[in-house]
């Protein structure tokens, strides 16, 4: 249910683009409340959504590759790798850095979450200012689920799922422990984005990590009832 300034909203008040159109329909379906002071920070969550989801597919797209810490890679023209992740070099541009995954990607290779992370920040620097992202994510160091707090990410228990939500696929009888489970994107209508598996339904993905798991494994993989987001109030501040 969406409520903008105190007033229930069932009809977008403003022209959107079909997938826009999906991501209203699930918040206006949703049992829970989305709350916003005015239309401009519901145009720019659908905005800022719709880009996470746009970013999902050129990363499944791309070249990265899957990849542990110990043979993963950044492109070195930008970034310094430390014991505690990737690190931007000095007098880099966050904005160039973070474009650079996708424009140069055969230069990369991470694992799941540090891809969820790239796409926040890859998403983001779509939908705001670009000086604005400059200013914010200065001193950037990427790898798992290291982020900046000016991503404001939000976790929270439930199955309130819309998407452009991070969502979790457990595996609790893995084989290689980088298999315990994929973290994904959710681009709507049962289809997951998870880097390492690819694009597919929720069906999809339980049997890709099954058929990672140890053998005489007895437990499914299954997805949990907990969603992460970024924090749209907030950022909408600095909007294109």
């Amino acid at each position: 249910m969406i409520l903008v300034s105190g007033v229930y909203v069932e009809i977008p008040p403003f022209q959107l683009s079909s997938k826009q159109e999906e991501i209203f329909r699930f918040l206006k379906n949703s049992p829970e409340w989305h709350r916003y002071d005015n239309q401009k920070q519901l145009y720019f969550e659908l905005f800022l959504r719709e880009n996470m989801i746009k970013g999902a597919n050129a990363l499944n797209e791309s070249d990265v590759e899957f990849s542990v810490f110990q043979t993963s890679k950044f492109n070195p023209r930008f970034w310094t790798k430390t014991r505690r992740g990737y690190m931007l070099k000095p007098r880099v541009l966050p904005s160039l850095a973070i474009k650079d995954i996708f424009q140069n990607s055969h230069e990369y290779s991470f694992e799941c979450s540090t891809a969820i992370v790239v796409l926040f920040y890859y998403a983001v620097l779509q939908s705001i200012e670009e000086s604005a992202f400059n200013r914010l994510f200065n001193h950037l160091l990427i790898w798992d689920w290291s982020y900046d707090e000016d991503l404001g990410v939000i976790t929270k228990v439930g199955t309130d799922f819309i998407p452009g939500d991070v969502l979790y696929f457990y595996n609790p009888d893995y084989k290689n422990p980088v298999w315990i489970g994929e973290n994904v994107v959710f681009l709507g209508e049962n289809k997951f984005f998870g880097h390492g598996i690819g694009i597919g339904t929720a069906e999809e993905m339980i049997k890709a990590l099954n058929s990672l798991r140890k053998e005489d494994a007895l437990k499914s993989a299954y997805l949990i009832h907990q969603y992460s987001r970024l924090n749209y109030k907030y950022l909408s501040q600095f909007a294109k």
